[in-house]
């Protein structure tokens, strides 16, 4: 596990200049504050719960997301930069102060952002929320239509697997989207506090027997931007894992930016290392930058 935490460090690529600058990713959550580290890369902001027009974050979760991806840690010193420090940051609220949505407000995000898809350049949709497999099936079959419609229009949709694991099956929608890339905790075993179980990543395979997730990264204990003042806090879950990733293909495409969707997931797929904890699941396997890059 330390050995994943040292390959996705990103200050060798950064002092490349392959910071995500240029690419602007989408973080569909819990809302987002003007944290120090945003600089002025919060390009857009729209809320869909009480149509507020001020940036905010009433739950600290998507703030705490969008610094995994995007925090420059000019708070910290660069001590917890994000992975793609200079990418822009398209923020749509959709959840509330408890972390609760509705599907209707959710498909309504997707359109506004394929709206502004190409005035923002956005890349890269990063949803780190998610309905059981339980949930309604109409609601399920129009969160997964909407996903797909956002990738077939050329954004990389990546989404988290959930924390209902370790029972098969336990993925959330729409992380069981067979077309997207759907990431789950490499250390959801670890220590990691209150509300999750050991195990806690979603896992796979999906009702259509596909490989969900695709990729593991790590989610326990990830320190990001506290929506309270510039400090920050530590949280976990494959919310966390998710916008590593997300952080990940914005350098990609900042380096390759002519790459559609199908060929950053294939590039993933013949980059990603088969460590013992992946394999022992099923899955791709974990991101090194260095290799992925």
């Amino acid at each position: 596990m330390d050995q994943v935490r040292k390959k996705l460090r990103a200050d060798e690529a950064h002092q490349r200049g392959i910071t995500g600058r240029g690419v602007t990713v989408a973080v569909m959550d819990t809302g987002i504050v003007p944290h120090m580290d945003f600089d002025t890369r919060i390009l857009k902001f729209k809320d869909f719960t009480q149509n507020r027009v001020r940036t905010y974050d009433d739950n600290g979760h998507g703030t705490h997301v969008a610094g995994i991806i995007a925090g420059s840690g000019r708070a910290g010193r660069g001590v917890y930069a994000g992975i793609a420090p200079e990418a822009g940051l398209f923020v749509a609220k959709v959840l509330d102060r408890k972390g609760n949505g509705n599907t209707s407000q959710v498909l309504k995000a997707i359109d506004y952002i394929l709206e502004n898809q190409k005035e923002y350049n956005i890349r890269i949709l990063n949803i780190s929320v998610g309905m059981l497999p339980s949930a309604d099936e109409e609601e399920k079959e129009n969160l997964i239509a909407a996903v797909e419609k956002a990738w077939n229009h050329g954004i990389v949709v990546i989404a988290a697997a959930g924390n209902n694991g370790p029972g098969k099956n336990s993925v959330t929608v729409p992380g069981q989207c067979k077309s997207i890339i759907t990431v789950g905790s490499i250390d959801d075993y670890a220590k990691h506090g209150r509300g999750l179980k050991n195990g806690y990543s979603g896992r796979g395979p999906t009702e259509c027997c596909v490989v969900k997730p695709e990729i593991l990264a790590p989610g326990t204990a990830i320190r990001s931007c506290s929506a309270r003042g510039n400090g920050y806090e530590s949280k976990s879950g494959t919310s966390m894992s998710a916008p590593v990733i997300a952080g990940a293909v914005a350098l990609l495409l900042q380096k390759y930016p002519d790459m559609t969707p199908a060929q950053v997931k294939l590039r993933l797929y013949e980059r990603t290392v088969r460590i013992a904890e992946a394999k022992e699941r099923g899955y791709w396997g974990v991101v090194y930058l260095d290799r992925l890059l």
